[in-house]
């Protein structure tokens, strides 16, 4: 089993969507990351420099949320993957994003996607 930093349950506000009203109006967006990294100097050091701050890891995310525009919630939810993944050596990570709101004319909880991506999968874009 493979030690975790997991940031819950993130809520911003964001203008994603592929129709108009989301993009004017906006509309609430949850976010769940799973990093998966090595903690045990952290923990047997107590140290920051030997671990991720995830005060700077939430900044990243909500600069994206915030800042940015996407149509899909799957390509927000891989920008913030590759911006971590970027930022920070990660044996992997699982970012899950939701909207609670979407305007689909009918009730749900939410919609949501999730992905895992590692820093060695590649994902090139030209292949897809």
């Amino acid at each position: 089993m493979a030690d975790k930093l997991i940031l819950k349950n993130m809520i911003f506000y964001g203008y994603h969507g592929v129709y108009a009203a989301e993009k004017e109006l906006g509309q609430r967006i949850e976010v769940d990351v799973e990093m998966e990294l090595a903690l045990h100097a952290a923990g047997v050091n107590d140290d920051l420099e030997t671990t991720i701050n995830y005060a700077e890891v939430y900044s990243l995310i909500k600069e994206l949320v915030e800042e940015k525009d996407f149509n899909l919630i799957e390509a927000l939810a891989h920008a913030i993957a590759e911006a971590i993944l970027s930022t920070y050596s990660l044996t992997e990570i699982t970012v899950r994003v939701r909207k609670p709101n979407p305007p689909v004319g009918g009730v749900m909880d939410y919609f949501a996607v999730e992905i895992n991506r590692r820093p060695d999968s590649g994902w090139p874009l030209e292949n897809v």
